[in-house]
């Protein structure tokens, strides 16, 4: 069963190519909707010759990364508190449930009124789509935590300081590190959205430009390089969150 899932992962996307090669290639497809394989290509490293790929990634990357620190912050300590505390739990819980269900890119236009269409904006859409994860995640993972361990902890005296970091702390990890990549993950796509509707630069501003001009070779690349940073981003997560949590194998 691995070596024939092995064999499909491996055969799917020279499947893909394939058949996109063909059918540009005879023409059947205009260009404006599917470019051809060598358009793609030369618009690649046009766009790195010139630095307009690396210039739209680096702003795109700084808003991910400042807004995701910022979420982590508030999603893990909103979260741990939330599940020490059933006061809090009850609080909060109701409210981040039925906000939750608003799409995340249903707050885009209420934002831009806010905080108008600078960076500052970018990064309250970034709080939005990647807060959520990460609080109910860490929630999960301190609520979670085994009964035994604490009467454990009560036995040996340990203080409530010792007992977060030693009990609490360690069990919610493994729910925290799921919530970091969950958060990271949104947050790439709401930079991208964010670009899509609201901005002059980035690379979901460079995807909606391209759009406008009808250059389907620049949205091919640019998709194609969002999906390549949204793996690579996701692979360094996950192979950090294997470092944090040894004994979890899975």
């Amino acid at each position: 069963m691995n070596k024939k899932i092995e064999y499909i992962k491996f055969v799917l996307p020279i499947l893909i190519i394939f058949f996109w090669f063909i059918f540009t290639y005879t023409g059947k497809i205009p260009e404006t909707s599917l470019p051809k394989l060598s358009s793609v290509k030369n618009t690649f490293f046009e766009m790195i010759k010139s630095g307009q790929l690396y210039n739209d990634l680096s702003l795109s990357l700084r808003r991910v990364l400042g807004g995701f620190f910022l979420s982590s912050v508030l999603g893990i300590l909103l979260g741990i508190f939330m599940g020490i505390s059933h006061r809090i739990k009850e609080f909060f819980q109701l409210m981040l449930t039925a906000i939750r269900q608003i799409p995340m890119i249903a707050w885009i236009p209420l934002i831009i009124l806010w905080a108008g269409i600078g960076e500052v904006s970018k990064i309250v859409v970034i709080l939005f789509a990647a807060t959520f994860p990460i609080v109910i995640n860490t929630m999960s993972g301190v609520d979670s935590t085994s009964e035994t361990y604490l009467e454990v902890a009560k036995m040996y005296g340990l203080s409530k300081k010792d007992t977060f970091f030693k009990v609490y702390l360690p069990s919610a990890l493994p729910n925290i590190s799921t919530g970091l990549r969950l958060g990271l993950s949104s947050s790439w796509m709401a930079v991208v959205a964010s670009e899509l509707i609201a901005s002059s630069s980035g690379i979901g501003y460079r995807l909606n430009d391209a759009r406008s001009l009808m250059r389907s070779d620049v949205v091919i690349v640019c998709m194609i390089v969002i999906g390549l940073i949204g793996l690579l981003m996701d692979k360094l997560i996950v192979l950090i969150s294997h470092e944090l949590t040894p004994w979890k194998k899975n």
